[in-house]
């Protein structure tokens, strides 16, 4: 070795040790390109944090109190009024218990493994969706976007379910309750029943014309109903009040919001079990139809209620699992959030039917008591010979039993002349009809709870039951909304909150007008159906096919601390995307087939009625499709055809650090250049967050978007070999 070699060797190390102190201490260094660098470091504590040069505050992203207060969110966010009115309808159409097989082996193969992706990626780039799908590939951005806008349009109609659960809460607080009984009409010669609530029953009249008062079509807006409208704003208000500072507000109203559901269902289970006639419910309930189990459209409806149940797509569990540490085991969370789902679904179906058995057995009783006297006029009159009745049965005191045995002697005897005006007077014929959504809530259940004893409590107890399942998904909607355009566009998220509450009760106006009923509907048939599962199937194909499947395991295996198992694997790559291509089709199918309409209520008639949409609602419902999809196409022709200038500060300009979204101009200098230009996904590092040091540049010449997703420069190692040292 030369002599001199020592010296050589120190004074390379000088140059080093100089060059690490210069970076370290975040130095202006003599060029000017670097004037303004800034310097991030994982500390032990794993904190994610920007320290940006000249100030002194470390910015945080917003976490989680507690992995309690997360999983409630979830739990909140998923759990909603589909599980109380959507999922027992289910069941009771498409066999009973039987429907549960199905339900169960596509929760395990698309409901699983997609909360999971959802999860792991939010948590893994910790972006809201926007942040997320730029991230994955710059040409599938629009996906981000398009889940914004059907959180949207799910928000402007849920929340008038608030809004109308809001009301029938207020008018709870009275002894009798208002729709326990018909109203009386005066006029000068006497006193009688209003014709509408006649021809239809109490709770019906009440719903459809105290509370809605409805129009007869969806062209007869009738102007404003005050009162939805008041309980609109006080929807809005509440929401607004609860997300104005994201999670930091939003998570400790979980606690209340997600648990107080589970207390009232348990009051109602126990409750509705004392009822009598509640057996006879459950019992039907559970009784399984295997036959119905082998139609495929029994295979498509669990699909969907399943993709639905969980909120995928909606951008909210992305935006949850964003504000998690980078370590926290989501696997274990998706497993859990998606069986307590399922189990909170045969909860809430255990308590309807319990209540509908109760329902059922009261209406059941009248009938057989009304019969019964029409049988003994018969044999008064002579129509029927009394030695056919059996001598055991009193007609002041007949039960179901001995009704239904007289019931069939006649039949039998006067088969001929049958039926005599008798009514078979089953239980079972009314439990088998189908109600659902707010025929099952506003009418179905409020009618049993008119003959509950103490029914002022439990009405009281039921309305603000449904304010919580509301609540609790609404936060999670507004979530989906906020948290992407918070992280892209840096806005005060306090005063974009404000701006989103006050937009959306002005549009949702004409969800409280006379016919608002009709456009909750239409918005409720199209405005997120089909865009969900489309942007689903994008997600799906982005993480499986273009960011790559194994690059992800891999991310997964380091982010988790174990690789999950091989069956996620292979349910991204084949199975998920071939059973939500196939529901796809069968959607756009059903939808061909079935005529786009709404059912108006009639008032001279009583009664619901299918109407067509008119011309001008039929481009709505193709709009709200089209409106939601739009940023799909759009995003991917700007990038591709690079439309957008980069350096203009535009969305293509927004590279991805540290748990935080950084906007700035993507200008290289030199070597910097070559570091990310032409590298696919795979070869450009995914966000590692270990103990690495990267360096954000804020000037030089542009360049075109990197290809892995992160606008601009993205992720640059202090460490490189083959980074100049002049950068150092």
């Amino acid at each position: 070795m030369p002599k001199n070699s020592k010296v050589v060797k120190r004074e390379i190390d000088d140059d080093v040790i100089e060059s690490v102190k210069d970076l370290l201490s975040n130095e202006d260094s003599v060029e000017d390109a670097f004037k303004k660098s800034e310097l991030s470091v994982n500390d032990s504590e794993e904190k994610d944090v920007d320290v940006e040069e000249g100030s002194d505050v470390e910015d945080e992203r917003p976490a989680w109190n507690s992995k309690l207060q997360y999983i409630l969110a979830q739990v909140g966010f998923s759990v909603g009024l589909g599980n109380v009115w959507r999922f027992p309808y289910l069941c009771q159409k498409n066999g009973g218990g039987a429907y549960l097989v199905p339900y169960l082996i596509l929760l395990l193969i698309i409901g699983i493994p997609l909360f999971f992706l959802e999860l792991s990626v939010g948590q893994r780039i910790r972006r809201g969706s926007i942040g997320v799908w730029n991230y994955i590939s710059p040409k599938l951005g629009g996906i981000g976007f398009a889940s914004c806008i059907v959180c949207f349009f799910v928000a402007l109609y849920y929340n008038v379910i608030i809004g109308w659960s809001l009301f029938y809460f207020s008018q709870s607080f009275q002894h009798p309750l208002p729709w326990d009984q018909c109203p009386l009409v005066k006029n000068s010669s006497h006193t009688f029943v209003v014709p509408e609530c006649e021809k239809s029953s109490a709770t019906t009249y009440y719903w459809y014309r105290e509370a809605l008062n409805i129009s007869s079509s969806i062209s007869e807006s009738g102007g404003l109903n005050w009162k939805m409208t008041i309980c609109l704003l006080a929807a809005w208000v509440m929401v607004c009040l609860a997300m104005i500072k994201g999670i930091q507000s939003s998570g400790k109203i979980m606690y209340f919001s997600s648990l107080f559901p589970y207390v009232v269902l348990i009051c109602f289970l126990i409750r509705g079990l004392l009822l009598n006639g509640s057996l006879d419910g459950i019992r039907h309930m559970f009784t399984p139809k295997l036959e119905i189990m082998l139609e495929p459209k029994v295979w498509r409806e669990a699909a969907t209620q399943v993709f639905f149940a969980l909120g995928l797509g909606f951008g909210g569990v992305i935006a949850f699992s964003s504000y998690n540490k980078r370590d926290n085991d989501c696997h274990f969370d998706a497993v859990l959030v998606s069986f307590i789902n399922f189990f909170t679904s045969v909860l809430a179906t255990l308590v309807v039917f319990a209540v509908l058995g109760f329902k059922a057995n009261i209406i059941n009783e009248k009938c057989i008591i009304q019969n019964s006297e029409r049988i003994v006029n018969l044999l008064n009159r002579g129509n029927l010979s009394k030695a056919i009745i059996p001598q055991h049965i009193n007609f002041s005191s007949i039960t179901a039993k001995e009704y239904n045995l007289v019931y069939d002697i006649i039949q039998k005897v006067k088969e001929e002349e049958f039926p005599l005006g008798l009514k078979p007077c089953q239980i079972e014929d009314e439990l088998d009809k189908a109600v659902q959504g707010t025929g099952l809530a506003f009418i179905a259940f409020t009618e049993a709870m008119t003959h509950f004893p103490a029914s002022p409590f439990w009405s009281v107890m039921f309305f603000l039951m449904l304010v919580n399942l509301g609540l609790g998904s609404m936060f999670g909607t507004i979530e989906g909304i906020t948290t992407p355009i918070v992280d892209t566009f840096k806005v005060r998220k306090e005063i974009l909150t404000v701006a989103c509450c006050l937009v959306a009760f002005c549009i949702g106006l004409i969800f409280v007008q006379h016919s608002g009923n009709y456009f909750v509907t239409m918005f409720d048939d199209y405005s997120a159906t089909l865009p969900l599962l489309i942007v689903v199937i994008l997600e799906n194909i982005a993480m499986s096919y273009i960011y790559g499947i194994d690059k992800f395991m891999e991310d997964l295996k380091d982010m988790l601390g174990f690789s999950p198992n091989q069956y996620y694997y292979y349910t991204w790559k084949y199975i998920s995307p071939v059973v939500l291509l196939s529901l796809l089709v069968a959607s756009i199918v059903q939808m061909v087939l079935s005529p786009p309409g709404y059912s108006a209520w009639i008032e001279d008639k009583a009664t619901e009625e299918f109407q067509n949409y008119p011309t001008w609602g039929l481009i709505v419902c193709m709009s709200l499709i089209f409106l939601a999809m739009l940023p799909v196409p759009v995003v991917y022709v700007i990038r591709r055809c690079n439309l957008i200038d980069d350096s203009s500060g535009s969305l293509a300009a927004v590279s991805y650090k540290r748990g935080r979204i950084i906007k700035e101009p993507v200008n290289l200098e030199g070597d910097d250049a070559s570091l990310i230009h032409g590298k696919s996904p795979s070869e450009v590092p995914s966000p590692s967050f270990g103990k690495n040091i990267y360096r954000k540049q804020t000037s030089s010449p542009a360049v075109d978007t990197a290809p892995n997703g992160r606008y601009g420069i993205g992720y640059i190692m202090a460490n490189m070999s083959d980074m100049p040292e002049s950068d150092l």
